[in-house]
């Protein structure tokens, strides 16, 4: 049979790669770092998620082997039946603990913790709201449940109240964002958020994924200060908070506890590897007095690569409160040429483009690291200046 349809994929492929949004992959040779090597050669690194620098911790890793020791390689169960742990049960309470919650749920990404939360708490005639540039964990997990589903513009909080205000009765509605868009690295307005959610009596959930470990004066996300106000928190340990991997939903107790009961994607999983759950828990248990303090040297990362690059003409998207720092080409082939040119000049960065972004937004997106070094940020903004003037994107 597949020799009937081969070409049809075969044709399929070839027309991604001529509009430019072929994504091929980079092989990683050793650690995750703001220094990699590619294919035998280094790279100067700026699109990794790896925003405290945590990702090649010796620190980490040593604390890593030794629950590897402690705990083996793996589960090998599901969490109810017997793939639950004390370093699993520490690190939840750990988790409500850091960000002031009642209790928490471990998955083995927040990829899996939003694609197994709306079907589980939402039945047919509940009603979800989402904002049209959620992450796609979020937009799979919605199209999961059976909920009647209402897309909001982006960040637009009077569109929002409008599709509140036609709701009319239901059981259950449930407001979803994301804390900081990973695309364009822009806050959500929680507060407002919260206000709507208060107002109409709806529920509110926010992926911080990006935030956690990033904003707040503490390291507590776009969410700091406000869990007491927000119903449901999901992230991840992959990004900020060590970068290995990990995901969990944090907030009110009844709905962690109903999440045990129904969540797919917990129920039918393996537990997260114990080593990396006893990584996560010791950078929680250590944020404050060990880690909180790399946040200040990725602030200064990024205002200065920012005020570097506008002051070259670089159009940048996000509001400049994230490290993600978008360059906004919005052609498809000028993204993905560009990308590969910066590659081939020793920088290793990404392009965005359909379907990760809307057709016509294509970008490259930097991500600043507090690794990074100030001798390192110059590097990457003189070859951009060099390949943006050979590409006419810059006079």
């Amino acid at each position: 049979m597949f020799k009937n349809i081969k070409k049809q994929f075969q044709d399929e492929i070839l027309k991604i790669k001529e509009s430019g949004m072929y994504k091929d992959e980079k092989i990683i040779e050793g650690m995750q770092g703001t220094e990699i090597k590619v294919e035998g050669k280094t790279f100067l690194n700026f699109c990794a998620n790896n925003y405290l620098g945590l990702a090649s911790s010796r620190e980490l890793i040593n604390v890593a082997k030794k629950n590897l020791d402690n705990y083996g390689f793996g589960m090998a169960s599901v969490r109810f039946i017997c793939g639950n742990s004390t370093v699993h049960k520490d690190l939840e309470n750990e988790i409500s603990k850091f960000f002031g919650t009642s209790d928490a749920l471990l998955y083995t990404s927040c990829f899996d913790a939003n694609a197994g939360l709306f079907e589980a708490i939402l039945k047919e005639g509940d009603a979800v709201l989402s904002d049209e540039l959620n992450h796609a964990s979020i937009v799979d997990g919605v199209r999961l449940c059976k909920a009647d589903r209402f897309i909001y513009k982006h960040s637009d909080m009077q569109d929002l109240e409008d599709k509140l205000k036609s709701l009319g009765q239901r059981n259950k509605i449930l407001i979803a964002s994301d804390g900081v868009f990973s695309m364009d690295g822009d806050t959500a307005k929680v507060v407002l958020l919260c206000d709507l959610a208060e107002k109409y009596r709806t529920m509110l959930m926010i992926d911080d994924s990006h935030a956690s470990g990033v904003l707040g004066q503490s390291g507590r996300g776009s969410v700091e200060g406000l869990m007491d106000r927000v119903d449901i928190l999901t992230s991840t340990f992959g990004k900020a908070l060590g970068g290995a991997g990990g995901g969990f939903t944090t907030g009110r107790k009844e709905i962690i506890e109903y999440l045990k009961q129904k969540s797919r994607t917990s129920l039918f999983s393996n537990n997260l590897p114990p080593m990396i759950a006893g990584a996560a828990l010791y950078i929680l248990s250590n944020f404050d007095k060990e880690f909180n303090s790399l946040r200040q040297k990725l602030i200064e990362n990024t205002k200065y690569f920012r005020d570097q690059m506008q002051s070259l003409d670089f159009n940048l998207g996000g509001d400049g409160s994230h490290p993600i720092t978008p360059v906004m080409l919005f052609d498809e082939k000028l993204t993905t040429d560009m990308a590969q040119k910066l590659f081939l000049n020793g920088i290793y960065v990404r392009g965005f483009t359909y379907p990760v972004v809307p057709k016509g937004k294509a970008r490259i997106r930097i991500q600043l690291s507090s690794s990074h070094t100030k001798e390192q940020i110059d590097k990457a903004i003189e070859i951009f200046a060099k390949i943006g003037k050979e590409m006419g994107v810059i006079k």
